[in-house]
């Protein structure tokens, strides 16, 4: 069975973070959302949960995490307190992404990268092609965001749409935009020491960091979904006329006393049941216009599978 694209609800928890930033530094209209994945002490571990198994991921990848994570966790925090060169983190991260994300240290991990006097510390390459970036800072040093102006700029020279900036110990996955200019957005982040390779959960986040992940689009595949499943979406289908009349029949059928109309109760849900920051804005705007799309898409079949249907009755 192959990889699910599908990530659990309970794996992430989604928070609000400041606008990105652009190549030249000001704020860009694309708000950042990134998912980070908070680790739960009693999270089920992996094929243990009813309806769940371990078949969605692949097993080399599922085995490999197990017998080199825990290794590897341990050299991170090490490093860490010992505040190491960022000369020895590159080297460990050389170790991690050969032996605990299965890419090969001598074909797929190269540091000979320049564009305009701009470098990034590693870079992957898939079948010869460059995939994906990544931008290391010394283990006991904390990442930032301006870490990422010198890759973001290179990755988007370089047509490059995914960058990971990393200390060893926290891993974030940036997505590079180029439109009228260049800018970025961080997807998900995790903190490697914090993984537990028995919690399917985990396993799901560090599969997006993986070969594995990366040779199926498994980061875009997570980044179309984390788009599509927020706060945004699920407030433009509540604001929408079909749910609007649906919770107006339950209440009529409730409280056969009480009259409203379709426009009254869409004025309180906006009002005074739902979140502000999930009505205004660029994300609310797109979440809407994306509802909007799949609600046409779905009248459009139902209207071709009637057309038919009729068909075949004549």
């Amino acid at each position: 069975m192959g990889f699910s694209t599908e990530v659990s609800w309970a794996a992430l928890h989604v928070c609000r973070s400041p606008s990105h930033t652009d190549r030249d530094g000001t704020v860009g209209e694309r708000r950042q959302f990134p998912l980070v994945f908070q680790v739960n002490s009693s999270s089920n571990p992996a094929g243990d949960r009813e309806g769940e198994s371990l078949n969605k991921l692949p097993k080399k990848f599922v085995e490999r995490i197990a017998s080199n994570l825990k290794k590897y966790q341990r050299i991170a925090l090490a490093q860490q307190k010992s505040d190491v060169a960022e000369a020895d983190t590159v080297t460990l991260i050389k170790d991690i992404l050969a032996e605990v994300f299965g890419y090969d240290k001598y074909d797929e991990l190269t540091s000979e990268h320049q564009i305009k006097a701009t470098y990034c510390d590693l870079a992957i390459k898939i079948g010869g092609k460059l995939r994906l970036l990544v931008e290391v800072k010394s283990a006991g040093s904390s990442l930032a965001d301006n870490h990422l102006r010198q890759v973001i700029d290179y990755g988007a020279h370089q047509g490059i749409h995914w960058v990971i900036l990393t200390n060893a110990v926290e891993w974030r996955l940036v997505r590079i935009y180029v439109a009228n200019q260049i800018s970025h957005e961080e997807v998900c982040r995790i903190v490697f020491a914090d993984m537990n390779p028995k919690n399917e959960d985990h396993l799901q986040c560090l599969f997006l960091f993986a070969k594995e992940g990366l040779t199926i689009d498994a980061m875009d595949a997570f980044h179309q979904q984390a788009q599509l499943f927020n706060k945004f979406t699920v407030s433009a289908i509540i604001r929408s006329e079909p749910v609007i009349s649906m919770v107006r029949r339950e209440i009529r059928k409730l409280f056969p006393d009480i009259k409203v109309g379709n426009e009254n109760l869409s004025q309180l849900v906006e009002n005074e049941v739902i979140k502000r920051d999930t009505i205004e804005g660029e994300k609310a705007k797109e979440a809407f216009a994306r509802m909007r799309k799949a609600m046409n898409k779905l009248e459009r079949a139902k209207t071709k599978a009637a057309k038919v249907a009729t068909a075949e009755l004549t």
